[in-house]
Parts: C-alpha cells; sequence; structure tokens
C-alpha cells in the first residue's frame, strides 16, 4: 500500500514538474503564431507600419475561424501587444444573424490609439461594435484608414469564402501575461 501511494504521489509530482515546460512552450508557440500574423499583415500592407508605430497597442488575431448559414459565429486567440512590449493573450467570440452562407479563416489586427482604449481592452470594456468596420489589408488599403472611436482595425483573408450581411459585434476577453519562470522579460515581437 505504501509503494502504490509513493508511485502516486511520484507521478503526480512528476506530472507538476513538467506542466510548466508544456504552458511555456504552448504560450511561445502561441507567440510566434502572432508575430507570423503581423508579418503577414505588413506584407501585405505596408502602411500598417505606421499604425504599429503610431498606436499605444495593438491586439493581433493570426488565425480566426468564422462559420455560419443564417447563424454563425467567429472565434480566435490572440495576442496583445504595448508599443512593441508582449503584455497577454487574448480570446475574441462573434455570434451574428443574418444573411450570410460560407466559412472562412482570416487574420486580424485591432490598433489602440490611446491608452484608455487599449485599458478598456484589457478590463474587458471592449466590443467592436457595428459602426466600427474592418479594413482588409491589401497594399495602400491603410492609407485612407482612421482610427474610429480609438481603434483602427484590419482583416487579412486567408482561406475560404464567406459571404454576409450579419450584424453582431467581436467580444474580447484578455489574460495577462504570467511572469516567466526565468525572469526574461516579456518577448517582443519580430518586425
Amino acid at each position: 500500500m505504501k509503494n502504490k501511494t509513493r508511485n502516486i504521489a511520484l507521478a503526480v509530482s512528476s506530472l507538476i514538474a513538467v506542466l510548466p515546460v508544456f504552458t511555456v512552450q504552448a504560450a511561445e508557440e502561441d507567440l510566434a503564431e502572432c508575430q507570423q500574423g503581423v508579418s503577414d499583415l505588413l506584407k501585405a500592407d505596408s502602411g500598417l507600419q505606421k499604425f504599429m508605430d503610431n498606436s499605444t497597442g495593438y491586439a493581433v488575431f493570426p488565425n480566426v475561424g468564422k462559420g455560419g448559414l443564417i447563424v454563425g459565429g467567429a472565434h480566435g486567440k490572440g495576442c496583445v501587444f504595448e508599443k512593441t512590449n508582449f503584455v497577454g493573450h487574448a480570446t475574441m467570440s462573434q455570434a451574428s444573424i443574418g444573411a450570410q452562407v460560407g466559412g472562412q479563416t482570416f487574420a486580424e489586427i485591432i490598433f489602440f490609439e490611446t491608452p484608455a482604449a487599449l485599458a478598456d481592452f484589457k478590463s474587458g470594456k471592449f466590443e467592436v461594435s457595428a459602426d466600427v468596420s474592418a479594413v482588409a489589408a491589401r497594399e495602400g488599403a491603410s492609407a485612407a484608414a482612421n482610427y474610429k472611436e480609438g481603434v483602427a482595425v484590419f482583416t487579412l483573408p486567408k482561406k475560404g469564402l464567406m459571404a454576409q450581411a450579419a450584424v453582431g459585434g467581436q467580444k474580447f476577453k484578455f489574460e495577462p501575461a504570467p511572469m516567466e519562470p526565468t525572469g526574461r522579460p516579456a518577448p517582443k515581437p519580430n518586425q
């Protein structure tokens, strides 16, 4: 009985010791995917660099999946940056009702013009409303884009096709970055 209890305790403590490695590894993979998303958006429209340089921060969602047939939804995971410092992860969800059919994946980046706009996002008070529209990222498209209600939103279609005239807002949940076990500063995006 003592051996069985000791073996269970050993197995549990081994799992607990290995779990942070997987968590850090997953966070680094998520960050790398976000950095690739930023790179892809900048390749599609180099004018986005002015938003990166002048914004208080941004949230990037490199792979958002969206689909619907009358009732639709979207979901994606991303990273949040204050200037160039990684500050946490975010999830985006969207539900919509209306004339829509199809499915697609896309990347999305939201630039925050002011510290207040970024703070609203981080506190959960931020939602993309129907009157804030996204600009499709392609060379030159950002030249005429402006902030609306403190944000500018750009998307980059990746796969699929979706036809819609739907009403629905995106909602976000922010999770601050945990302290790294190594004590290193939070990673910065590759630009």
